[in-house]
């Protein structure tokens, strides 16, 4: 069960009548490309129906934060970014509830969604709750007095009425939890996009970009009888989606005949006529065209890398109209695939190496160089340790 907001995505009583909580909580505020965050200090907030106030244990560096710091796409400013993160609750609002319908207690270690949304308009409606009329996104929103601690990159965030929030337990490793309100859970989505296409089991499915969300699907799509091609230009992201689970693994950028090249890997599991699902997650504009070319008849692509511009993309529409082929675009995802998201890594997060993902940590005082580090793409994930001051 979400809570839900009003159009504003706070509720009247919280601007209205709801006393202020006490916080000593800090917010690594961006304000522009090339410019150092800014530490602020957050002494109280204000709680509605609906609400909470958690500490951060753990944040990881999402790719959409590097395309924001790097000016690739344009952001409110200023802001606290990051929204792959995890904490424990220290305050709660009045009638707040988990997914699962139970009442949020102080203590509970939690994951959240991404969105904010009503749950009343006509996209909410229609289960299309992450592109919701009054949409708010965790790491997205202007930094304003109303809503200080609105990003990951802070030692605390301020969940509004509205927002998904799953229990975890204390088993799983915050290095695997955080990435859940983001990558993870992504990848949940755009495997379920393809399954309403294809039966996942016995097929051959190719992914595009072995980063958070593309390693996720190759370990969800094996699990689930796929046989998995993971397509990637560099051999350690390669290696890494061996361990994830993929039958086979190609560079992209090498020609047909080349050994290592796609072709080669789709000889190699008898699949020369093309796969019956390509998840695209590299946002690279020739990785969409080679997975759109790829499909085999009555196969599937889901398009989930392209979020930020990578400029057009041919497509034949006779083929795809023959071929019975399909596209499907997906951006962020809905309070079900979070809970999968869960329930998929407590199960599962021992049998691949979710945990190394993270392969470099900083303190939230050093958030700049850990970004900086994340661009070089030297590791997965980077993971961000709040502290009580920065």
């Amino acid at each position: 069960m979400t809570q839900h907001t009003h159009a504003s995505g706070t509720t009247a009583a919280a601007t209205a009548v709801t006393p202020a909580t006490s916080v000593s909580a800090t917010a690594m505020v961006w304000s522009a490309t090339a410019r150092p965050h800014e530490a602020r200090l957050i002494s109280e907030v204000r709680l509605g129906p609906g609400d909470a106030l958690v500490e951060l244990e753990y944040a990881t560096v999402c790719g959409s934060d590097l395309h924001t710091v790097s000016g690739r796409r344009s952001a409110p400013v200023p802001l606290v970014l990051g929204h792959e993160q995890l904490g424990r609750v220290v305050a709660v609002g009045e009638g707040t509830l988990t997914a699962a319908g139970l009442p949020l207690a102080v203590g509970d270690r939690v994951v959240w969604s991404l969105t904010v949304s009503c749950g009343d308009c006509d996209r909410c409606q229609r289960g299309l709750t992450q592109k919701c009329r009054a949409l708010r996104k965790y790491g997205h929103e202007q930094f304003t007095p109303e809503w200080s601690l609105s990003g990951g990159f802070a030692t605390h965030m301020q969940l509004l009425a509205g927002t998904t929030i799953v229990t975890i337990s204390d088993d799983l490793p915050p290095e695997v939890a955080a990435p859940l309100t983001c990558g993870t859970a992504t990848a949940v989505a755009a495997l379920d996009h393809a399954a309403q296409i294809t039966d996942l089991d016995g097929a051959t499915v190719l992914v595009t970009g072995a980063g958070l969300v593309g390693l996720t699907a190759i370990a969800i799509a094996t699990d689930r009888g796929a046989r998995v091609i993971a397509a990637d230009p560099n051999p350690q992201r390669r290696a890494l989606a061996e361990r994830f689970g993929a039958a086979h693994t190609a560079d992209p950028t090498l020609p047909d005949t080349a050994p290592g090249s796609l072709h080669d890997a789709l000889r190699e599991l008898g699949a020369e006529e093309g796969v019956h699902v390509v998840i695209e997650a590299s946002g690279n504009a020739a990785a969409v065209a080679q997975a759109i070319n790829t499909l085999d008849l009555g196969g599937v692509a889901v398009l989930v890398g392209s979020v930020h511009p990578v400029g057009q993309v041919p497509i034949d529409p006779e083929s795809m109209v023959r071929g019975l082929r399909s596209i499907r675009g997906l951006h962020n995802y809905t309070a079900a695939h979070l809970e999968q998201a869960v329930e998929y890594l407590l199960d599962r997060h021992g049998a691949y190496p979710f945990r190394e993902l993270v392969g470099a940590e900083f303190s939230l005082a050093d958030i700049d160089s850990a970004i900086a580090f994340a661009a070089t793409g030297g590791t997965v994930r980077v993971g961000i340790r709040p502290v009580s001051r920065v």
